[in-house]
């Protein structure tokens, strides 16, 4: 078995910072929270704005509106910036979303809204949608500077919502503006979920999360923080303070790769990794990094890498890059900031003493499709390999909460929700509604916007019709 040393990957030569030379500054402090898309001034909002055709209307909304899953009017927002109104565009955006500021700075305008923007057809580039809709929810930075619609009547009943990320508060901020009663629990200190504790610092710390939990506070939601609902006896006391209940818990730890020194010292899982370097704990990791998995997360922990300032980080996925399941635009740009791709390989083992040492590895081949679609990889002998590495970071995925969705009574066999109308988020249990990555498996911030307004739509005319 050979040792093959890591080799750093070509950088394409423009439109990002040699982050190789800027992690290196005594403080990396910097280099991890400088932002991917630095926000517009004045002037340059409004000239972005005035780029917009304003196409769509009443009847045929426009292709961003249609491809935004949180249904944010796109055109109407847009407009009020180039007429200099940007606390007008703010509450067009947050009637829709209430995470706009977050969802702005995280969402995956490129492949959503932008990616369907009718100036691309005119062989222009997209409007810059997701800088536009920053500027606007940034203008607002009190939550009292964006009007609070008040409900227009008191339901006098009660929801508990259960997990306080993306698809909690969404649901939440829909149930209080219809009148609800609710209280949001969860066992992190902070709201925000996987916004405040998982995704990448280049992408947000923190802000505007702080501002946008204000403003649901303002809207009479009832936060409970620091609370695991994670025994029969807690989901009971839950139970009898309300009439309905909505699961926004996410998913839960990193998935194991069950690999021979996965206890190694050198050996992370992505989310550690990542809550770790948003408590300013950076962790140690030498000057080689290997990050396992080709999902979004894995090039968010690669990238952050390279800031940290390893001088070399390669990424192993033991599937080809067609089959990556990262946005091919994340692909592109850790490549372009210098991280390297060993695509069909496999970790067999992690190797060291006290600490991880190397890698030994695998090369693969694709064989049939597996039950998901995609080419299985199936091992080729005698392809082993070692890879000298001083820090290897896991990024195959998540598990489900297996201790709190099975007491509930609406879990399958892995620990999923079963039997979930998608219209209404209602599970078979009929008070549970359920939505966001704990139903999917695992998706965009918007996404879980998106399924945690479905579900309160579905318990408004669930508690509506019911004695």
């Amino acid at each position: 078995m050979k040792t093959e040393p890591l080799t750093r990957g070509l950088r394409a030569g423009a439109g990002l910072p040699d982050l190789h030379q800027v992690a290196h500054i005594p403080d990396p402090w910097a280099a991890l929270t400088t932002e991917l898309k630095p926000p517009l001034t004045p002037d340059e909002a409004r000239a972005e704005a005035y780029r917009c055709l304003l196409c769509g209307g009443p009847t045929t909304p426009a292709p961003c509106v249609q491809s935004c899953p949180s249904g944010i009017d796109i055109p109407n927002f847009v407009e009020a910036i180039a007429r200099g109104d940007p606390t007008q565009a703010a509450s067009t955006i947050m009637e829709a979303n209430p995470l706009g500021g977050t969802c702005a700075r995280v969402c995956p305008t490129e492949v959503l809204c932008e990616g369907s923007c009718v100036l691309i057809g005119e062989g222009q580039r997209a409007l810059d949608i997701g800088r536009l809709q920053r500027f606007a929810t940034d203008a607002v930075s009190d939550p009292a500077g964006i009007a609070i619609i008040a409900p227009m009547q008191q339901q006098n009943r009660n929801v508990a919502v259960i997990g306080a990320g993306p698809a909690g508060l969404a649901c939440a901020a829909v149930l209080a503006s219809l009148g609800y009663g609710v209280t949001v629990y969860d066992g992190h200190t902070e709201a925000g979920g996987l916004v405040r504790y998982a995704i990448a610092p280049y992408r947000q710390l923190i802000e505007p999360l702080p501002v946008e939990v204000e403003r649901l506070r303002r809207m009479g939601i009832r936060f409970v923080m620091g609370t695991r609902i994670d025994i029969r006896e807690a989901i009971q006391a839950v139970e009898a303070s309300c009439d309905a209940i909505f699961l926004g818990v996410g998913m839960g730890k990193d998935s194991a790769l069950g690999i021979e020194g996965s206890d190694l010292s050198g050996v992370w899982s992505s989310l550690p990794f990542i809550e770790a370097i948003k408590s300013r704990q950076l962790p140690e990791i030498g000057d080689t990094v290997a990050v396992i998995g080709a999902g979004n997360t894995a090039m968010d922990v690669a990238r952050e890498s390279v800031r940290l300032g390893a001088k070399h980080v390669v990424v192993i996925y033991r599937r080809s890059r067609e089959q990556a399941p990262a946005f091919p635009s994340e692909i592109a740009e850790a490549i372009e900031e210098g991280v390297e791709f060993v695509w069909l390989t496999a970790p067999v083992r992690f190797l060291g003493g006290d600490r991880l040492r190397s890698i030994e590895c695998q090369k693969m081949r694709l064989g049939e499709p597996d039950r998901s679609g995609r080419k299985r990889s199936e091992p080729i002998k005698g392809s082993e390999f070692e890879l000298s590495v001083d820090t290897a970071i896991l990024a195959i995925g998540q598990l489900p909460w297996s201790d709190l969705i099975p007491l509930i009574g609406v879990a399958d066999a892995n620990g999923y929700p079963i039997l979930v109308d998608p219209d209404t988020g209602q599970t078979q249990k009929a008070r549970y509604f359920t939505g966001g990555d704990v139903l999917n498996g695992g998706g965009s911030v918007v996404e879980a916007v998106r399924m945690g307004k479905i579900a309160a739509d579905g318990i408004h005319r669930f508690l509506s019709t019911k004695e």
